[in-house]
């Protein structure tokens, strides 16, 4: 699920990926070269991280859930290189 506030030029977007069955969920997108970014647990098991991201871009993501690749559910998907999917997130 992700929650998106504008902010003039910015958004404040934060992801939130519904695996509670895990141990570590890295958030990987284009706004920074794939790096991957460990996401936070809240009490409910959920895992969300929070980024700040120009508006009028486009920018691919996903979540390595264990070690294993998946797209966000609720946006569009677009064909990885690699035989997989990223999530596309339109600002």
């Amino acid at each position: 699920m992700i929650k998106i506030t504008r902010r003039g030029k910015k958004a404040w977007v934060t992801f939130t990926a519904p695996y509670t069955d895990c141990e570590n969920v890295m958030l990987k997108g284009s706004w920074n070269d794939w790096e991957p970014e460990a996401m936070k647990q809240k009490k409910n098991g959920e895992f969300y991280l929070m980024k700040i991201l120009p508006i009028g871009r486009s920018y691919e993501f996903g979540y390595l859930v264990d070690g294993q690749w998946t797209a966000e559910e609720d946006l569009p998907a677009v064909p990885t290189p690699f035989g997989s999917r990223n999530a596309l997130l339109e600002l």
